[in-house]
């Protein structure tokens, strides 16, 4: 995928749920993984000519894992004259130690999420983009299905009263592999996932089923996630 391509799939994502609006201060939420690498790289350009004005900011939340090492975001970040900041937390402590009894990636994710919207209250940022892309989208539906049996996925626009933060996903149009292919083409430099769980949860098992699904059912994935925009799910916006 080139530059192009992901900037047209992107716009079409924000102009068709309205994630953009004037005046938006706007924090990338940066894990340093394939993905929001993309996404930064993506608002960035769209920045340039988008006919609604926003600022940008990167952000990312150090969970504590040892060796984890954020200086490629943050270069990428400066390349692209656009600030960053890293929120420093004790979260994978409190996960894998103090409450070994709980889920993991559902603390960690709540846990990081509240150290987030934190940080840009303070900051005075009114949005955060998540970089979650077609095939995240497609594999919560399926997760929710086998597992919570209801039909659900990731809302486009996720506005937080409490907070005052709004969540955008302008990347919901993306697949996975077109920006695994991106990132190789523009050669960033990724941050290895030291969580000792990764690839080991029922999203990784929804992952390879989704794909087995696909490949034995060509199209597969698109019907899907035209299911999901057609199903008038209650808080997609």
């Amino acid at each position: 995928m080139d530059k192009r391509r992901l900037l047209s799939l992107t716009r079409q994502a924000i102009e068709t749920y309205k994630m953009i609006e004037e005046g938006d201060r706007i924090a990338v939420g940066l894990s340093g993984g394939k993905d929001s690498l993309t996404l930064l790289i993506a608002l960035a350009e769209l920045q340039k000519f988008y006919p609604k004005h926003f600022q940008l900011m990167g952000i990312t939340c150090d969970v504590g894992f040892p060796g984890m090492d954020f200086s490629p975001v943050a270069e990428l970040c400066r390349s692209l004259n656009i600030p960053y900041d890293i929120v420093h937390t004790q979260i994978a402590e409190i996960v894998f130690n103090r409450h070994k009894d709980q889920r993991p990636c559902s603390l960690c994710a709540k846990l990081r999420k509240g150290a987030l919207y934190t940080r840009l209250q303070e900051l005075g940022f009114n949005k955060i983009a998540y970089a979650h892309n077609k095939d995240d989208f497609l594999e919560t539906a399926l997760m929710s299905l086998i597992y919570e049996g209801r039909f659900y996925a990731f809302p486009p626009v996720t506005p937080l009263a409490r907070s005052g933060i709004t969540v955008i996903r302008p990347m919901m149009f993306v697949p996975e592999k077109s920006v695994a292919t991106f990132v190789q083409k523009q050669q960033l430099s990724v941050v290895k996932n030291a969580c000792p769980v990764d690839g080991a949860t029922t999203r990784a098992y929804a992952k390879r089923l989704l794909e087995q699904i696909n490949r034995e059912n060509p199209g597969a994935k698109d019907r899907i996630l035209t299911a999901i925009q057609n199903a008038k799910l209650e808080d997609w916006i």
